[in-house]
């Protein structure tokens, strides 16, 4: 069975589906009510982001992910009654390898090319450092931030990519849907109103990145990792007084907030190279039929609960 055909393990009902749906993704559907119904309060609320201590900020978001995490976990197994695990791979155990792969890759390059740009432009930051909260800022998001990533790849990629696609019957209508709203959803982060609708291209070319990245590896192993690893980078190393991330951070960007053509190298450049190295990493094949086939519910020879433990993670 491929990652998408994992749904068919479950339950499938529609009300099943709305139900889930409506309460791990409240937080994010709240927000835009918020937004569209009061949007002078919103604003000002985005204003006053960051008021706080920023490691109590950070830590109170991030736990509020971890929440939600749980309750879609818990609603897979009891609502939908199929494993975790069929939520977040095709393989019959997740492979932890991958996950840990592609975090040390992308923290590597992340942190590689934040380096070129503080060198090529040092005058742009400012040292941050403070040890007390730095500390703290490092543990929090290496127990906590993963919890928020995690979220956002088991609902996006996983929960809603595999549901829709037994739904529609194809795997192009989830790919292109999931990556989409992920990067609406991203569209009230203050990076928005800072550097234009323009940033909207990363936020959905990193959504596609991470959508092909799953289908093709049968797996959201990769993308957890890679996923986990950019946002633990934008928190420890770097921040800035408007972006979603303001933390205890290395280094603070003191430069004005734009944006122009560089936003689609990374969309246009470096994605396809990540891809074509995994691709050649992981042999994968069939590009076409992984990412544009259709979606057919499989045969299965013996019950599910003989197959796999249901609370194997």
């Amino acid at each position: 069975m491929n990652y998408i055909q994992q749904a068919y393990k479950g339950e499938k009902g529609v009300w099943r589906f709305v139900i889930t749906t409506l309460i791990v993704m409240s937080p994010f559907i709240l927000n835009i009510a918020f937004y569209l119904l009061l949007p002078e309060l919103f604003e000002k609320a985005m204003e006053e982001n960051g008021s706080m201590n920023s490691n109590f900020d950070l830590l109170t978001s991030l736990v509020t992910f971890a929440f939600f995490l749980g309750l879609l976990f818990v609603l897979v197994r009891v609502l939908h009654k199929r494993s975790v695990t069929s939520l977040i791979t095709s393989r019959k155990k997740t492979d932890w390898k991958r996950v840990f792969f592609a975090f040390g890759f992308w923290f590597l390059i992340s942190t590689a090319m934040l380096g070129v740009d503080y060198l090529s432009a040092p005058e742009n930051f400012e040292w941050n450092f403070d040890l007390y909260p730095f500390v703290g800022l490092v543990i929090i998001s290496l127990l906590f931030m993963p919890l928020q990533t995690s979220f956002e790849e088991l609902l996006f990629r996983g929960y809603l990519m595999q549901e829709i696609g037994v739904k529609v019957k194809n795997k192009w209508f989830p790919l292109l849907f999931t990556s989409i709203l992920f990067g609406v959803m991203h569209g009230f982060n203050p990076e928005v109103e800072k550097l234009g609708p323009i940033v909207m291209v990363f936020y959905i070319g990193t959504g596609f990145l991470l959508a092909i990245m799953t289908l093709m590896d049968e797996g959201s192993e990769l993308s957890l990792g890679f996923h986990a690893a950019n946002n633990i980078v934008a928190a420890i190393f770097i921040t800035t007084n408007w972006t979603v991330f303001q933390t205890e951070a290395l280094l603070l960007d003191t430069s004005e907030p734009r944006m122009g053509f560089q936003i689609f190298i990374p969309v246009l450049i470096i994605y396809p190279l990540i891809l074509l190295f995994f691709s050649k990493k992981y042999g994968w094949t069939d590009w076409k039929g992984k990412l544009f086939g259709k979606v057919t519910e499989p045969k299965q020879d013996k019950p599910f609960f003989e197959e796999e433990s249901m609370l194997e993670l």
